[in-house]
């Protein structure tokens, strides 16, 4: 049994639904465009918010269906955990988009959300506090270390009672997120001069290659347009 949800929650959460709006909508490849993840945030820069709040829910809600189906088919918490998982990693590692996706934020979120919606809102307010300065990246970052934290030591005050094996959970899912992170490509053009080691901090720090967000966002000749 978690073999065959594990598979079916990897080929639904690998659906691109995220891509799709954005080349029905607009023309645009979102791998060619700003930030380059397939996911809600780069779409509501491709086309606007009444696009990207409904993908935005979508990735949401899969990650919690993942462990919802899994808990309503008489798993335990560890193959729930897994099942979730693996549908985290099919929105960040998409077969359909020859393994090429977004990072996965919502979907954890959604998952983390399944086992603890206190731990899931807390967590989500860590990642927001820096956007107003323009760092959600750097925040979502924070929030994702403290989740294993918070997890082990608020057990009890966040309703999470398999102490342990949820902490385990929790660990692995900000390994993956990280993870995805670091393995996001080739170097980019405007990061050949910095080390390996400097490479690797901006991406696990920041999502992107380099601290410049902005001409990160901009470096594409196809941001912007459309892909044809």
């Amino acid at each position: 049994m978690v073999f065959i949800l594990a598979i079916a929650a990897y080929i639904v959460c690998s659906i691109p639904v995220a891509y799709l709006v954005a080349r029905w909508t607009r023309g645009i490849d979102l791998r060619k465009f700003g930030s380059g993840n397939v996911g809600s945030s780069n779409v509501l820069a491709a086309t606007s918010k009444r696009w990207a709040l409904p993908v935005a829910i979508f990735d949401l809600s899969k990650g919690i269906l993942a462990v919802l189906v899994a808990r309503w088919a008489g798993l335990e918490t560890t193959s729930q955990f897994v099942v979730g998982i693996i549908g985290i990693a099919g929105h960040n590692w998409p077969v359909f988009l020859n393994f090429r996706g977004g990072r996965g934020i919502l979907t954890s979120l959604g998952v983390i959300l399944a086992f603890s919606p206190l731990l899931g809102l807390v967590v989500l307010l860590i990642a927001y506090s820096l956007a107003p300065l323009k760092q959600l990246s750097l925040g979502v970052f924070i929030g994702l270390l403290l989740l294993p934290i918070l997890a082990y030591y608020f057990a009890g005050f966040f309703g999470i009672e398999a102490r342990t094996t949820v902490t385990a959970g929790m660990t692995a899912i900000t390994g993956v997120a990280y993870a995805r992170r670091l393995l996001a490509g080739g170097r980019s053009d405007l990061a050949a001069d910095l080390s390996d080691g400097e490479l690797l901090l901006n991406r696990l720090l920041f999502d992107r290659d380099i601290r410049n967000r902005k001409m990160w966002l901009s470096r594409s000749e196809n941001s912007g347009k459309a892909f044809s």
